[in-house]
């Protein structure tokens, strides 16, 4: 539980939770649209023909792909600048508390993560294609490719960063200490962040059972969270599972739209690529990582109780038995 009782190192009150997610939307989808809206504008007939939305594709302006991606990034850095500065000035705990319960943060855990989700997400892409060569068509530009290795592997973690540290942390941390429960806070985490997910176009075409994907993801990486008191395995996860998604194939119907190598020309259908990693490559990898970091007291973890920890000052320390001799 130490993870989510970091919340009680700084003000832990309703309205610090109020001022820090309404200064995050403001940061996130007020101040950190501007740039992409003033491209979009430039690139426009006329103002009319955009709305002032992150979530909203300007593909059809011919603005270019990478130029895109980077710019949605972009709105993502101002909602992560956001939270931190709302954990220091309304919450008035360190930045720190809200990653890990460790003093600092474990990168080993992070690139471990990403490698090791990297590496399935590589053999997956490979046995898709081999399954259905047909399906794929080659996409290979050198130079709008590697500006996209470049942009994905320096930039697009923050995108994924701001969303686990709001979820994993933030909201994990906030939901635990109000409703007293690690498994209550896991559950609403998990379902929030895959209902809004389903603002995605993948759910537009391919319907609400992309959910399980999205809710199954979001209770994996929270598991990731309370059993390992830190969200650096779940960092590295979601930052690997992303870049693998953008620079290995896209389609003209899913979130990320790049000059990845391939592109999927197949129908939009729900398949087996969905319901694998949520069934049998999530269990596999909790399994790796419980064995790696040996994780015990799953119960307690992922079903106890949360308590504000009692902590006393040096000098106010009573001892509980009395010294030897005395009475």
């Amino acid at each position: 539980m130490k993870f989510i009782q970091q919340a009680y190192k700084g003000d832990n009150e309703w309205t610090a939770y109020l001022f820090t997610l309404m200064f995050l939307f403001f940061g996130w989808q007020i101040v950190g649209i501007i740039p992409i809206s003033l491209v979009a504008y430039i690139y426009a007939d006329d103002a009319g023909t955009f709305m002032l939305s992150a979530s909203n594709s300007f593909s059809g302006l011919g603005i270019n792909a990478n130029l895109y991606l980077l710019l949605i990034i972009v709105t993502f850095l101002f909602g992560l600048l956001s939270l931190f500065l709302g954990i220091k000035l309304f919450h008035k705990r360190k930045i720190v508390t809200l990653i890990t319960s460790r003093e600092k943060v474990d990168w080993g855990r992070f690139f471990y993560a990403f490698i090791v989700w990297g590496i399935v997400g590589l053999i997956m892409v490979t046995i898709g294609y081999f399954m259905a060569p047909e399906d794929y068509v080659w996409n290979f530009k050198p130079i709008p490719f590697f500006i996209l290795l470049l942009i994905s592997f320096l930039f697009l973690p923050i995108q994924t960063s701001m969303e686990e540290l709001l979820f994993r942390g933030y909201l994990m941390q906030g939901f635990g200490t109000w409703f007293k429960n690690s498994f209550v806070a896991l559950i609403l985490t998990s379902a929030i962040f895959g209902l809004l997910h389903g603002l995605n176009p993948e759910v537009e075409k391919l319907g609400w059972f992309t959910m399980v994907y999205y809710i199954g993801t979001g209770l994996v990486l929270g598991i990731f969270t309370l059993m390992d008191e830190g969200t650096e395995l779940a960092l590295g996860f979601h930052a690997s599972n992303n870049i693998v998604a953008a620079v290995l194939v896209t389609t003209n119907w899913t979130v990320f739209q790049t000059d990845a190598l391939m592109v999927d020309i197949s129908e939009p259908s729900i398949d087996w690529e969905m319901f694998v990693p949520v069934f049998i490559l999530y269990p596999l990898i909790l399994l790796l990582f419980s064995k790696k970091y040996g994780w015990t007291n799953w119960k307690e973890k992922l079903f106890g109780h949360i308590f504000k920890p009692i902590e006393f000052k040096e000098d106010e320390f009573i001892a509980p038995y009395p010294p030897k001799g005395e009475l």
